[in-house]
């Protein structure tokens, strides 16, 4: 069993920058892709960053803005977002798919964290 634990979420100001931690416990994903969603409150869950053994892609909304990384261990995954809008306030989830590479979708991830909040004060 896989566990998934996010940390790192808060208050900040627009402007100002906040780095997501995502432990995973169980086992390592050599193969896998690890990555971050988030959801408003009222909007669908969305697609932020994903990181495999071929690369990282990222939504168009966090494009130049977010990077996701990835330790030596392959056991944490972490979300440096900086410029912090108004609309980046969400709960961000860490969600790890394995096996599998890059996605976007949702559906293919097979396990996700509780979900740590963030909130951009404008």
């Amino acid at each position: 069993q896989v566990q998934l634990a996010e940390s790192g979420g808060g208050l900040v100001q627009a402007g100002g920058s906040l780095r997501l931690s995502c432990a995973a416990s169980g086992r390592t994903f050599t193969r896998g892709t690890m990555g971050w969603f988030r959801q408003a409150p009222g909007k669908e869950r969305e697609f932020v960053a994903a990181l495999s053994w071929r690369g990282a892609i990222y939504g168009d909304s966090v494009t130049g803005r977010f990077t996701i990384s990835r330790d030596n261990a392959k056991t944490t995954v972490y979300l440096q977002m900086n410029s912090l809008k108004a609309e980046d306030t969400a709960v961000y989830y860490c969600a790890v798919r394995d096996p599998g590479d890059l996605t976007r979708r949702t559906v293919n991830y097979n396990y996700w964290g509780q979900g740590t909040q963030v909130t951009v004060s404008s």
